[in-house]
């Protein structure tokens, strides 16, 4: 009997670690993804971002009560500011946020909550390195591992030693370039310019202008759909509308037109910066040397019911700022009654290192301007989520939250009809509501706006993407629209001073990361002892057999038709053989 018992234990004991083992590794044991680190650069030595890159550490669930020297793996719902700040306060190894690839599946107060994390995250300067990466079906199961341990942590003791003896299974993240993060310091920020000639020599010039580059948690992901793809998306239409009344002898106003669209905006508005700079101090013929009505920039236009207007000096009556600020609240009130249409004045303090809007740069150089926008306050909190987030895209779910098609081309035709009355100085032929200058073949277009919209919101252009062919892609697009409507186009390309940049950003912004899947010790211990047990019992069996007193004889029947076989010798020897 025990002889029948011993090889069926050891099978058994062998064939449950077999399916131990393999039930709880039914995915891969190694994984590379690509992944993307958090903003870091510098302007004017102040540092901003996230200054670490190396990550070798456990992943462990955000509800873990202990994050020291651990990689927190978060999803979308985790990233909060009360998590994110745990983690740095920990020190935590590493942040990973798996970011969705279907967005249309989140509720809006998770991505609005996101994005207040974000733009927080965004204003500390840490050394613990933040990833980003979206999610596949590898680091959905690794989430979900992690998280079912951090679950498991308020059962007993008992079922937590077994679980970790037996069914645990830890992961690894690894970022294997072990190089030191590198500044980069021959980044280059184009700026591009056109001009719709006005009539007469010495026409006034208005100038119209809008950035371009996009902001957010890292600068693979920032597609910027309100902030500020509809400020470009206007801009464009402008160019083509205004074009056609240029083209005409007849309706060619007496202004200058110069449409400019600058990048580094960003990044203190470094490329307006350097763009007025070259005008105003080198070259010897520019439009901004000559009279200047003012500037209009545009700005985060493509949502809300609210149009503000920002200043650094309110216009004085009887001056051009002044008559333009009049035609926007006319053909706003008329028109467009329930938008609600205000001016918002800020001084600029000549002792703040950064800018808030465009046209301060444009003020700083003694250049009327303002800047239309839908948002009240530049510090406030919802431009900080709003506007640099790298949730700011335009789909058919974000539509709703950050780009409104009908409340953007109402905005871009307040803009159109309010230059066209002061152009024209329609103040006394009629009401906007009567006189209206863009219908018809004049009207706005729903298409080529939103075909604009999706095509610079498909390439990321965060500035210092400058070197990746989509953002060359993208500039080359941009450029070609403005020449076939404008004249006098120029592509200005500003590079920083090497030994003295304002503007530096650093590369490993795009890693590869490697998550290892391994057992913990306890069951090595575990799995050790099943061998040991195994191979006891087959010792033992051994052992047994070979000190049975039964011994097994062969035998041949020369007397019994039946088949030769094998008996007991202890009845061998009762037969009498």
């Amino acid at each position: 009997m025990l002889l029948r018992i011993l090889p069926r234990a050891a099978a058994l004991l062998m064939l449950c670690v077999q399916l131990l083992h393999a039930s709880v590794l039914p995915a891969v044991s190694s994984y590379e993804f690509t992944a993307y680190r958090m903003q870091q650069y510098a302007v004017q030595q102040e540092k901003h971002g996230c200054r670490g890159a190396i990550v070798q550490a456990e992943a462990r669930s955000a509800d873990e009560p202990v994050l020291t020297r651990r990689c927190v793996i978060m999803k979308l719902p985790d990233f909060t500011v009360e998590r994110y700040l745990e983690a740095l306060r920990q020190s935590a190894a590493a942040v990973l946020l798996l970011l969705p690839k279907n967005m249309s599946a989140v509720p809006q107060d998770i991505i609005q909550t996101f994005m207040v994390s974000e733009s927080e995250a965004l204003l500390k300067d840490t050394i613990m390195p933040v990833y980003v990466t979206l999610e596949d079906e590898q680091l959905l199961y690794m989430y979900e591992e992690v998280k079912h341990a951090a679950a498991s942590r308020t059962s007993s003791i008992l079922v937590r030693v077994f679980r970790s003896m037996v069914t645990a299974t830890v992961f690894q993240i690894l970022v294997s370039n072990t190089s030191p993060i590198k500044p980069i310091t021959d980044n280059t920020i184009i700026t591009l310019e056109g001009v719709l000639p006005g009539a007469g020599e010495d026409a006034p010039t208005i100038v119209i202008t809008a950035h371009y580059d996009s902001y957010g948690l890292t600068p693979w992901l920032s597609y910027g759909a309100d902030s500020n793809g509809s400020g470009v998306t206007i801009l464009l239409e402008l160019v083509r509308l205004f074009q056609k009344l240029y083209s005409n002898p007849h309706s060619q106003p007496l202004y200058h037109l110069l449409f400019s669209l600058t990048g580094g905006g960003k990044y203190n508005f470094l490329g307006t910066k350097r763009f007025i700079e070259e005008n105003m101090d080198h070259a010897e013929t520019s439009l901004l040397h000559d009279n200047v009505a003012f500037v209009l920039c545009l700005d985060t236009l493509a949502n809300g019911d609210d149009m503000f207007l920002h200043v650094s000096r309110p216009p004085k009556p009887g001056t051009p700022q002044h008559a333009f600020v009049q035609h926007l609240e006319q053909v706003v009130s008329s028109r467009f009654p329930w938008v609600r249409f205000g001016m918002v004045h800020k001084k600029i303090n000549l002792g703040e290192s950064t800018v808030s809007w465009e046209h301060e740069r444009y003020a700083m150089r003694r250049i009327p301007g303002f800047t239309l926008s839908h948002l009240e306050d530049p510090k406030a909190e919802l431009r900080g989520w709003n506007d640099n987030s790298i949730l700011n895209a335009y789909s058919t779910r974000f539509s709703q939250l950050h780009v409104d098609l009908r409340k953007m081309k109402r905005n871009a035709i307040v803009i159109a009809e309010s230059l066209a009355r002061f152009m024209y100085n329609l103040s006394d032929k009629g009401s906007p509501k009567d006189i209206q200058v863009f219908k018809g073949q004049m009207e706005f277009q729903d298409s080529r706006m939103s075909s604009l919209m999706s095509f610079l919101t498909s390439i990321p252009r965060a500035t210092q993407l400058d070197k990746d062919p989509k953002h060359a892609i993208l500039v080359n697009t941009l450029e070609h629209e403005l020449r076939y409507y404008l004249h006098q186009v120029h592509r200005h390309t500003f590079r920083q001073d090497k030994r003295d940049p304002e503007l530096t950003f650093f590369d490993q912004m795009e890693q590869p990361m490697m998550m290892y899947r391994i057992k913990p010790a306890a069951f090595d211990l575990f799995l050790g002892g099943c061998i040991a047990a195994y191979l006891a019992i087959v010792y033992y069996a051994i052992e047994v057999g070979r000190h049975s007193q039964f011994t097994l004889v062969y035998i041949d029947c020369p007397f019994s038709n039946k088949p030769c076989h094998w008996i007991q010798k202890s009845a061998f020897s009762q037969r009498g053989y």
